[in-house]
């Protein structure tokens, strides 16, 4: 069986895979939704959803930095990736002895792009289906009227923040928000200076990676005199099954910065 992934590369599977390795937090939640149980052997140490599987399951290192040897020892029928949140050279040297799948989101449809095409190759077709179609059901409905300008923060010392071509740019269109540094490229270093002298009215402080608490809130709002929030970066960045809470933590967070 020949299967295309998410940057047009072929992977060929002799069977439906029974040793899975997943090197992607949020496509390792997707894997549990659609009931891979055992056949999922190895994760990364920031694979913490669900719960279980976390405790249980072999990790093998980072995203960044994952086990190359720990991974042979697990003798993969098939690798998870993604693009972005893995490095090249380590999905290219996994994939000289490995079935590697290699996801690329940018926005909402690609994430459904994903869980489709994983379904696939997984066996998992009508699990994957129904899961896109649930996704499309909680969205109706979520609207917010004109779109409110901020700036999204994920680092802090440089702060840094997500230009337009990024998943949590796109998520923050569909939670009723308008990025205005979407212009810029992925994850632009910005000084405090351009913030305050930017058109956003709130900034939002993510929960991931960098850890915002509410004294850097406290610290901003002094330094900007616009409005900071704590945000769950989960909410905004985690696709797959996750995109399910998405909507209701958008709907719930949108009454809570009008009061």
């Amino acid at each position: 069986m020949i299967f295309t992934d998410q940057l047009k590369r072929e992977i060929e599977l002799p069977n439906v895979p029974q040793r899975i390795v997943s090197l992607v937090p949020s496509q390792t939640e997707l894997l549990h939704y659609l009931g891979l149980g055992e056949r999922v052997l190895g994760i990364t140490k920031f694979c913490i959803h669900p719960r279980d599987w976390y405790k249980s399951k072999n990790r093998v290192g980072g995203t960044k930095d994952f086990n190359i040897k720990k991974i042979r020892e697990l003798q993969p029928d098939l690798i998870i990736g993604n693009k972005e949140e893995n490095t090249q050279e380590g999905l290219e040297e996994l994939s000289g002895e490995f079935p590697v799948w290699i996801s690329d989101v940018k926005n909402l449809a690609d994430a459904l792009a994903m869980i489709r095409g994983l379904g696939l190759v997984l066996d998992k077709i009508d699990e994957a289906e129904e899961l896109v179609s649930l996704i499309a059901r909680k969205k109706r409905g979520l609207g917010f009227g004109e779109a409110r300008k901020c700036v999204y923060l994920i680092w802090r010392d440089p702060y840094m923040t997500v230009g337009g071509d990024t998943y949590i740019n796109n998520m923050l269109s569909h939670a009723g928000f308008e990025n205005v540094f979407s212009r810029s490229k992925r994850y632009p270093s910005i000084a405090l200076e351009e913030i305050k002298r930017s058109e956003a009215e709130f900034i939002l402080l993510s929960s991931e990676p960098f850890p915002f608490k509410e004294r850097h809130l406290e610290e901003i709002r002094g330094l900007t005199g616009k409005k900071v929030f704590l945000v769950d970066g989960e909410a905004f960045s985690w696709y797959g099954s996750r995109i399910l809470e998405s909507w209701e933590y958008f709907r719930k967070f949108a009454g809570q910065i009008v009061k």
